[in-house]
């Protein structure tokens, strides 16, 4: 059977209350006057509510950069593929695997000669042991060094236990916030565009060499680079590449 972790209150509010209490007592001790406890205490709960209520705003502005919104409402097709152009603006060497028999691995990643298979888990809950259990299983298949399981949320905590036991790198819905707002803006990808995607082609880009995928745009279906933003080829999918053209590319 799972464990549940305690639940914590907000640490803020806590140390708020405490605080206010302390200075209420002492107040009232060194001035023998109720109404003047009254005051500071209220004067230090109104302060920190100010302060709750100004963090909450500065928290919520970072997930609107960030885009975390988008990705709550992506099936788990389109977090695969919006990953694995987040690693590919990273600077990684990416594979999105196929939707079924992927052995566990969503992703196959490499940099740097450092190869590392990922799972994605797009929830509304957090993820189990069995996400940790499949992608470590995945590493040996794929011949990798690393494990990683990426979630939109967070980890229970047999999953927490069961990675740091086995290695396996966990990335939950805080982490993938900083990932996502340490990248220049020019090269995020685009949430929007990647959720009218469908699967990755077997044809390649003539501009620069990627993998075309399937989009549904206001006039119907159309083949797009992989790598947009950064290259913004598009084709009709009854059109047909210059093969020649497509190879100098190769």
């Amino acid at each position: 059977m799972a464990r549940r972790r305690n639940r914590s209150g907000d640490p803020l509010v806590e140390f708020v209350a405490a605080v206010s209490v302390l200075m209420a007592i002492v107040i009232f001790l060194a001035t023998e006057s109720l109404p003047a406890a009254i005051v500071t205490f209220g004067l230090i709960v109104g302060l920190a509510i100010a302060l709750r209520l100004y963090l909450n705003y500065r928290y919520d502005q970072k997930l609107m950069r960030s885009g975390i919104h988008d990705i709550d409402k992506m099936d788990g097709r389109q977090f695969e593929l919006y990953l694995g152009l987040l690693f590919k603006a990273l600077g990684y060497k990416t594979e999105v695997t196929r939707f079924m028999g992927d052995f566990g691995a969503d992703l196959v990643i490499e940099k740097d000669g450092v190869r590392t298979v990922v799972q994605a888990k797009c929830y509304s809950k957090n993820v189990g042991i069995e996400a940790v259990q499949q992608i470590y299983a995945a590493k040996a298949h794929y011949g990798a060094t690393n494990a990683m399981v990426i979630t939109n949320r967070g980890f229970t905590e047999d999953a927490e236990e069961l990675a740091k036991s086995n290695g396996v790198i966990l990335i939950g819905r805080e982490k993938l916030i900083d990932m996502m707002l340490t990248m220049n803006p020019a090269q995020k990808p685009d949430t929007g565009v990647v959720m009218t995607e469908n699967e990755m082609t077997d044809k390649t880009c003539p501009r620069c060499g990627n993998k075309l995928v399937l989009r549904k745009g206001p006039k119907g279906e159309f083949l797009g680079c992989s790598s947009f933003p950064k290259c913004r080829f598009t084709m009709k999918t009854s059109s047909k590449i210059d093969a020649s053209f497509s190879t100098r590319v190769q």
